[in-house]
C-alpha cells in the first residue's frame, strides 16, 4: 500500500496538467496575450468548427486530441502533456482557443452550496452560487498560458456547471447560460452537463436530431457516444441539461503599441442580451412556469412527445422520422466506442497495478461521487451510463416493433418484416465490434457485444479486483483470475450494485462487506438492488421471430414481452 504522503503525491500528479521540459523559448510561445475585446460570431464559429474536428479525430486522451492533427495550433505549443477530467474538459479547451486566438477568458473560481454549509458542492441539492470570479490578466507583454491551464485543471468541478440557469447576477455571473433548443441553439461546443456528475462537450448534431457527445474522465481517457437519457433533466437551479459558454467582454482596457490589451475588466453579458438564451429546456413548449419543469408538456405539430423525443425533433432537419435498422446499427457502433473506451480505462487501472493492492475495508462513502484512487480508477458511473446505453437501445427497439405493428408515420421502414432485418443488423455489427482484454494469464480474451450484454451485469466497476472480473468472466474464463477468498466476497457482495443503473449520489454507501452481504436492497438503500433492467434485444426479437412461424394455438396466446 502506498504511504499518505506518497499517495497525494501521485494524485497530484495525475489530475494535474503537467508540464514537461519547458524551456526558456518554449514559455515565449505560452505568451497569453489578448487582443481582441470580444469573441465574434466568425470566432464562436471557429470554436464550433476546432470542437467538432477534435470530436471527430482517432484520439483516446486530452493529450492525444490537442497533438493530433486535428487541432491547428499544435505547432505552436510548447512541450506539455494536457491531464483533464470531464468538468476541466470544456474550461480547459475552451481557455486554450481562447489562447490561441488572442481571446478574453474568465472563469467561476468559487462556489457556494444552497445548501448551506458542509456536504459535497458538485451534488447540492439546491444548487450553487458563483462568489468568486477570476480572469487572465490582460498586459502588455501577455502572461505565461500554462499555469492558467493548469490552475483551471485544480480549480474547476463540477459544482461549476451546477448553478441556476435564470441567474443574471452582473458582477458574479455565471460562466454558462441555458441555449435554445434548435440546432442554432445545440451547436459543437455546447456542454451537456448530468447532475449525476458529469460533464461533456457536443461535438456534432447529426441531420437526424441524434447528438454526439465526448468527454474526459478521471483517469485521462476519452470516451465518445451520444446523448441519452442518462443525462437527466432536471429543474434550472441544477443547470442541466444544456449549457454554453457566456459571451464575455474586456471594458475599460487601454490598447499597447503591440495590440495587446492592457487592464480593463471582464463584464459578462447578460441573459436577455444573449440571442439564443432560453428556458425551454425547462419550460417546456408551449412554455410554462420553470420551477414546475416536470409538468412540462412537450409538444411537436400537435404531438405530445417525452422531453427526448421533443429534443431529437427540435434538432432534426425536416421531420423527425426513425429508420429502425440503421437506428440500431448506429446504437450498436456507438456501444461498440463505449466498450472500448472502458477497456483503456481499465487498462490504465492495471497499469498502476490497483488490482494488486489489497482492498480497504470499506466502500467510499458514495461509490460515483468519491476521491483518490477509487475515483481515478474505478468505473461505477461509467458502467452506469453503458447500462443506460443498453437499456435505451432494447427500449426503442422494442418501440420500433411497436411503432411498426400500427404504421406509425415516423417510422421509416419499407421491409416486410422488422424483427428479422434488426436481427441482421445486429449480428453484422456485433461481427464488426470486437473487444479484448488480456486475462491474468497474459492470453487474450475477444469478446463481443452480445458477450457483454449476456455478462452486462457481471462487469466489476471495483479496480482492486482482477480483470477477469472487471470483464464479467465466469466458468473456464474466470480460471486465471488470481483474486483470493476476501475479493471474491467482496465481488459477490457488489453484485447488487452492480444491477444497479440508476446512479444514487444522496444515499450512503460506505458499507463493509458484511453489511452488503445482509441487504436490504432498493435503489435507496446504497446497496443496489435485486435485479437490473431487460437489455437482451437479441433475445426479444429472435422470440418474436419464433413466435412467427409457432403453430396457430401459440400465435393466439403468445408470451407477453417485455
Amino acid at each position: 500500500m502506498l504511504s499518505r504522503w506518497r499517495r497525494v503525491a501521485f494524485l497530484i500528479a495525475c489530475v494535474s496538467l503537467v508540464m514537461v521540459g519547458m524551456s526558456a523559448a518554449a514559455h515565449a510561445d505560452a505568451r497569453w496575450r489578448i487582443t481582441k475585446e470580444r469573441w465574434s460570431e466568425s470566432d464562436e464559429k471557429a470554436w464550433q468548427d476546432f470542437v467538432a474536428a477534435l470530436g471527430a479525430t482517432d484520439c483516446w486522451t486530452f493529450d492525444e486530441c490537442i497533438k493530433s492533427p486535428a487541432n491547428p495550433y499544435r505547432h505552436t505549443d510548447p512541450k506539455t502533456r494536457f491531464y483533464v477530467d470531464c468538468a476541466d474538459m470544456p474550461y480547459v479547451l475552451r481557455a486554450y482557443f481562447a489562447w490561441k486566438n488572442g481571446l478574453p477568458f474568465a472563469w467561476q473560481s468559487a462556489m457556494q452550496s444552497a445548501d448551506g454549509p458542509g456536504g459535497d458542492i458538485r451534488y447540492s441539492v439546491y444548487g450553487n452560487t458563483v462568489v468568486s470570479r477570476d480572469s487572465v490578466p490582460r498586459t502588455a507583454n501577455g502572461v505565461n498560458a500554462i499555469p492558467i491551464l493548469h490552475t483551471l485543471v485544480n480549480v474547476v468541478s463540477t459544482a461549476m456547471f451546477r448553478r441556476n440557469s435564470m441567474a443574471d447576477d452582473p458582477s458574479m455571473f455565471t460562466d454558462t447560460y441555458s441555449p435554445r433548443l434548435d440546432r442554432e441553439g445545440i451547436v459543437p461546443g455546447t456542454i451537456a452537463y448530468d447532475v449525476n456528475g458529469h460533464a461533456s462537450l457536443v461535438w456534432r448534431v447529426e441531420s437526424g436530431g441524434r447528438i454526439l457527445i465526448f468527454s474526459s474522465h478521471p483517469d485521462h481517457s476519452l470516451s465518445r457516444t451520444h446523448l441519452g437519457k442518462e443525462f437527466l433533466r432536471t429543474g434550472p437551479e441544477l443547470g442541466s441539461i444544456f449549457q454554453k459558454f457566456r459571451p464575455i467582454e474586456v471594458v475599460g482596457a487601454t490598447r499597447a503599441a503591440n495590440g495587446a490589451l492592457v487592464g480593463g475588466r471582464i463584464v459578462g453579458v447578460p441573459n436577455a442580451d444573449i440571442p439564443d438564451f432560453s428556458l425551454e429546456q425547462y419550460q417546456g413548449n408551449p412554455p410554462g412556469d420553470p420551477h414546475r419543469w416536470r409538468s412540462s408538456s412537450w409538444m411537436s405539430n400537435g404531438e405530445n412527445l417525452d422531453f427526448y423525443t421533443y429534443l431529437r425533433s427540435r434538432l432534426s432537419v425536416g421531420e423527425l422520422e426513425y429508420r429502425p435498422v440503421e437506428e440500431l446499427r448506429t446504437m450498436m457502433q456507438s456501444l461498440c466506442f463505449d466498450l472500448r473506451s472502458r477497456k483503456q480505462a481499465i487498462e490504465i487501472s492495471l497499469g498502476r497495478g490497483i488490482q494488486n493492492m489489497d482492498p480497504p475495508q470499506r466502500l467510499p462513502d458514495n461509490i460515483y461521487g468519491t476521491h483518490g484512487v477509487w475515483e481515478l480508477y474505478s468505473t461505477p458511473s461509467r458502467d452506469a451510463r453503458l447500462k443506460t446505453g443498453f437499456r435505451e437501445m432494447y427500449d426503442l427497439v422494442v418501440e420500433f416493433v411497436k411503432m411498426n405493428m400500427v404504421d406509425a408515420p415516423r417510422l421509416n421502414y419499407e421491409g416486410d418484416d422488422l424483427p428479422r432485418d434488426l436481427v441482421a443488423a445486429y449480428w453484422e455489427e456485433n461481427a464488426a465490434c470486437s473487444v479484448s482484454y488480456v486475462n491474468s494469464a497474459g492470453s487474450t480474451v475477444e469478446l463481443s457485444i452480445d458477450h457483454v450484454i449476456d455478462r452486462l451485469y457481471d462487469l466489476s466497476f471495483d479496480p482492486y479486483q482482477c480483470v477477469e472480473r472487471r470483464w464479467g468472466a465466469k466458468g473456464d474464463e474466470l480460471a486465471t483470475c488470481r483474486d483470493g477468498a476476501e475479493k471474491t466476497r467482496w465481488y459477490e457482495a457488489q453484485r447488487y450494485l452492480r444491477n444497479q443503473i440508476d446512479r444514487t449520489y444522496d444515499v450512503d454507501m460506505g458499507y463493509t462487506v458484511e453489511s452488503l452481504e445482509r441487504g436490504p436492497w432498493g435503489l435507496r438503500t446504497g446497496r443496489g438492488v435485486e435485479e437490473g433492467p431487460e437489455v437482451d434485444i437479441r433475445a426479444y426479437l429472435e422470440g418474436l421471430i419464433a413466435r412467427r412461424g409457432a403453430p396457430r394455438a401459440e400465435i393466439a396466446n403468445p408470451a407477453l414481452t417485455p
